[in-house]
């Protein structure tokens, strides 16, 4: 069952950009975190308002729309947007890689 923030991310998504297709998957327990800490996740988002626009734009419509949520508790978030004609194409997104694990600081100073 999807969290709450996972749930307000599938609504906020569904209300800003019409997806025709939307998959919202919580990453979170690949990162360490306490169980049911909702802070990592990855989206798909197929949507005709991505027509024309360059990935950058793209990412940004998200961004926006997921404002107070990048603001809080979402510490991360992989996007795939596509518009519909694409999704046709390569109907799959890639694989998020691993989780590394600390932070670059962290890892400099081994």
């Amino acid at each position: 069952a999807a969290g709450p923030l996972a749930r307000t991310i599938r609504s906020k998504l569904d209300a800003a950009l019409q997806p025709t297709h939307l998959q919202v998957l919580d990453e979170s327990p690949r990162h360490g975190g306490p169980p049911g800490a909702e802070t990592h996740f990855s989206v798909v988002v197929v949507s005709e308002r991505f027509a024309g626009l360059p990935p950058l734009q793209r990412h940004r419509l998200v961004h926006a729309a997921l404002s107070a949520e990048l603001a809080g508790p979402l510490h991360a978030l992989a996007i795939v947007a596509r518009t519909p004609q694409q999704w046709e194409t390569l109907p799959s997104a890639p694989q998020t890689p691993p989780c590394l694990g600390g932070s670059k600081r962290e890892r400099s100073n081994q």
